[in-house]
């Protein structure tokens, strides 16, 4: 009696087990390259490479900070759908690139949106492994099952040279199938480090993300760390883009005051000739929390601002009409807490910049009716 009762009860041990075994064993995944896929933030589909920014013909034309700051991928980000409980992810960074000041996510990761009760929200980060060139990564899991649109934002400081998307095995993976953001008219802004996204912790926190899913549309960043310097072949990029909504000019961190009194005008007239009705908005160098105590950055920040605001009115002058200022005063508060080192935002400054400049630049859409 007791052999059998013991018998009974090793048989329904092992039928736990077995249940247990069901529970935990993973799925398995189904990886497509994510070259099926439309990638959006480019100013031109041929680029040098998918996951670039400037075109092939721009090495050895652009200087080489700026040729290699193109091949980061700031910005870019692919759409797709699907029904799959688990969305993974499996990207190379291009440089394997590592910062004091910024995380690892923000720097080389990835970053997933995806439309919810009519907008973007975040559903999870893609965190590279900073010893290897190739991370492979489940993003999210345990969803019900329900077909979603996705947006995944690629690495602020790095490139991607290759990335693939996994879904679990009988899941459906395919095109987006709404244009949203819109890819109609897009926001061309060019910049700095900060607009590259210096230093966002994620790639969805950098400012031209965030202004991109609160206006639902596509945002073009042109951002180039050190190296906002007004190349004439970045305005000629900028200009090649199809039916821009607007342009926003943020270069002044980087430019110098005599650059922007040498080179403004002209870089300008080459947007400007080749879109004459679409808006242009000018921003002031950031007011950085340190210049209160710092009287060389202050004075350097000032002369910077008054060379862009002597270019705004000398073009006001000659007539034009859709052109905007914003002026820096208040841009990311006035306590001192919007960045990381004194001049690069936190995401707290990023979403202070966007607060402040996202009126503007919805008040130069609407007016221009684009």
């Amino acid at each position: 009696m007791a052999a059998a009762l013991l018998c009974a009860l090793n048989l329904s041990a092992q039928k736990a087990d077995d249940r247990d075994t069901e529970k935990v064993a993973a799925p398995e995944i189904v990886w497509t390259s994510a070259d099926i896929f439309p990638v959006y933030g480019k100013c031109i589909e041929n680029t040098s490479a998918r996951y670039g920014r400037l075109p092939a013909e721009y090495k050895g034309v652009s200087r080489d900070a700026v040729w290699y700051l193109g091949r980061n991928s700031a910005g870019l980000y692919v759409r797709f759908r699907s029904n799959s409980p688990s969305i993974n992810v499996r990207w190379t960074s291009t440089f394997k690139n590592l910062m004091n000041h910024q995380t690892p996510t923000g720097t080389r990761g990835l970053d997933l949106y995806t439309l919810y009760k009519g907008e973007w929200r975040f559903a999870g980060s893609g965190r590279p492994d900073v010893n290897e060139w190739t991370t492979t990564q489940k993003i999210i899991g345990n969803m019900d099952g329900s077909m979603r649109e996705y947006m995944l934002y690629l690495s602020l400081y790095d490139g991607v040279s290759e990335l693939s998307i996994g879904v679990e095995e009988g899941s459906v993976l395919e095109q987006p199938a709404v244009d949203r953001p819109s890819s109609k008219r897009p926001v061309v802004m060019y910049g700095t480090s900060i607009l590259q996204g210096g230093c966002a912790n994620r790639p969805g926190m950098t400012h031209t993300a965030i202004i991109g899913r609160l206006l639902d549309r596509e945002v073009i960043n042109l951002g180039f760390s050190g190296n906002a310097l007004l190349d004439m072949e970045i305005a000629r990029l900028m200009a090649q883009v199809e039916d821009p909504a607007v342009y926003v000019m943020d270069y002044a961190p980087n430019a110098w005051d005599y650059l922007i009194r040498e080179k403004g005008e002209e870089f300008f007239r080459i947007v400007r000739d080749a879109h004459p009705d679409v808006p242009v908005i000018f921003i002031e160098d950031v007011i950085f929390p340190h210049t209160i105590f710092d009287p060389v950055i202050l004075a350097e920040v000032t002369k910077k601002n008054v060379a862009q605001r002597e270019l705004f009115e000398k073009l006001k002058k000659q007539g034009e009409k859709r052109i905007y200022y914003i002026k820096a005063e208040g841009m990311i508060g006035d306590d001192g807490e919007a960045t990381v080192d004194g001049y690069h935002f936190t995401d707290l400054g990023m979403m202070r910049y966007v607060d402040y400049v996202l009126p503007v630049i919805k008040k130069a859409i609407r007016r221009a009716g684009k």
